[in-house]
């Protein structure tokens, strides 16, 4: 029998209770299992603020007094939940010294910190991973003290090995599948910790923040699962943030290139790479709600390769604020060749990614994640590329966009997708930047003055969903 690859996130584990949610779901399943668990809530940015610490109060007594009361803090809330779950004396012991042992090594790695006054890549991604390595053994146990067969199964002992590329990895597949494939056999419930993996030496390497999707994707595809089942704290994907629009309608069912460009632009049901790993296999994604136990194992939306255009044809409509432009300028840039080439290049060899693209004669315009802004800058105004007279930057700025299979062929009493789009947007007072189509077929998208997102999106939701 095909297992089922089940992922809880840091929304399931904020409260030492939240545990009992998710063993009442193992239970619910009643079948062996391969669960993937995040960090619980809070403690990645947690860790991320005290490696930041450790690195800019590097040999003082301070920031090295900072660095261990936050593990001792850790110690505290550890033992908490492991009080308010397991209630037999003798393993509740066990578990509080296997817990205490990884926060000994974390412990170490931000002492080294001060010692070296700086972060390597390779620790910092190490440190970042002990969210998941904690609230691994620390499920595992509570399930065994539930009479639950369960192991702990670690990315680096089942040979879940990475490109090694270190924040941002992505999965060796040729590499990781017998391995991972072997070691999840058995009829147990198998944990695993998630965001990680290992390079080909065996040093931890991330999948980028919110990477706990990917890392169970790529478990999935590795084992051949019957299902990814990703537990929300929500009712699936719907058609529109509900913080926003006041009646979002609930998605039952969409394809994986539907569900990415959700992700991609702004929805946080998934991480956008999730369905790079099953998609040649047909593997679905189902999402389900954790604080609706009354409707058991149904999920509230299913993904797959299933590809079908509605009647109404947008699906969703998704934002974010994480964007920004930087624009090159020169009366020829958009003609003379090799410039963005030599753009790709700088920011490549800096690290930044490239969100899109959009090309006129006199400007360049490159979107980037928010965070890259000035990086990206700097670097390519210290370039000076030929032809480009100026380079300016613009953080003020979001994407609205609507997503649906075939929002690019579609037509609606004559009017494109993506026209009446941007239509109802400008029509309720949205200053729109940039508009773009055509570089996904089932997404169209335009970027607008930040303070105008809220607005934008309620509008071109109310044209295609109505209210």
């Amino acid at each position: 029998m095909k297992k089922i690859v089940v992922k809880f996130g840091g929304s399931n584990l904020r409260q030492p209770q939240d545990i009992d949610r998710v063993v009442n779901v193992v239970q619910t399943y009643n079948r062996p299992l391969v669960l993937v668990v995040s960090a619980f809530y809070g403690i990645t940015n947690a860790l991320i603020g005290c490696v930041q610490a450790a690195k800019e109060g590097a040999g003082t007594k301070a920031a090295l007094a900072e660095s261990r009361n936050y593990t001792l803090t850790l110690r505290a809330l550890k033992k908490e939940i492991v009080e308010a779950n397991i209630q037999d004396a003798a393993h509740r012991e066990r578990t509080e010294k296997a817990l205490g042992e990884r926060l000994d090594q974390l412990d170490r790695f931000l002492t080294g910190i001060h010692c070296i006054g700086d972060v390597p890549t390779f620790v910092n991604d190490a440190i970042l991973s002990y969210g998941e390595r904690l609230s691994s053994l620390l499920l595992t146990e509570v399930l065994l003290s539930r009479g639950i067969a369960a192991r702990e199964a670690l990315p680096e002992d089942i040979g879940l090995i990475t490109d090694g590329v270190f924040g941002n990895s992505a999965c060796d597949f040729e590499a990781s599948t017998a391995s991972v494939a072997k070691a999840l056999e058995g009829n147990e419930v198998i944990v695993v910790p998630g965001f990680y993996g290992v390079d080909r030496e065996g040093k931890t390497t991330l999948f980028g923040r919110g990477g706990s999707d990917y890392s169970a994707a790529s478990i999935a595809c590795c084992i051949g699962a019957e299902s990814l089942d990703v537990w929300k704290d929500v009712d699936g994907f719907l058609s529109a943030d509900p913080g926003t629009v006041t009646t979002p309608r609930s998605i039952s069912q969409l394809n994986y290139l539907e569900a990415a460009e959700l992700s991609y632009f702004g929805a946080k049901i998934l991480h956008p790479r999730t369905v790079e790993p099953l998609f040649n296999q047909d593997i679905p994604i189902r999402i389900l709600n954790i604080t609706r136990p009354d409707r058991g194992l149904q999920p509230y939306t299913i993904i797959n390769a299933q590809r079908k255009v509605t009647k109404d044809v947008v699906k969703s409509v998704t934002s974010t604020e994480d964007v920004a432009i930087l624009k090159l300028h020169g009366p020829g840039v958009g003609f003379k060749p090799g410039i963005l080439a030599q753009v790709t290049n700088t920011l490549d060899q800096n690290g930044i990614n490239i969100k899109s693209v959009l090309t006129a004669q006199t400007a360049i315009n490159i979107l980037l994640a928010r965070d890259h802004l000035d990086a990206a800058y700097a670097a390519l105004k210290e370039h000076h590329l030929a032809g480009v007279v100026d380079v300016s930057r613009n953080d003020e700025v979001a994407i609205v966009a609507v997503v649906g299979d075939g929002v690019l062929e579609a037509s609606d009493v004559g009017s494109a997708i993506a026209s009446r789009a941007l239509s109802a947007a400008i029509a309720s007072g949205v200053r729109v930047t940039l508009a773009a189509a055509g570089a996904s077929e089932v997404a169209a998208y335009m970027l607008v003055h930040q303070e105008d997102r809220k607005k934008a999106l309620q509008a071109v939701h109310a044209e295609f969903f109505g209210g």
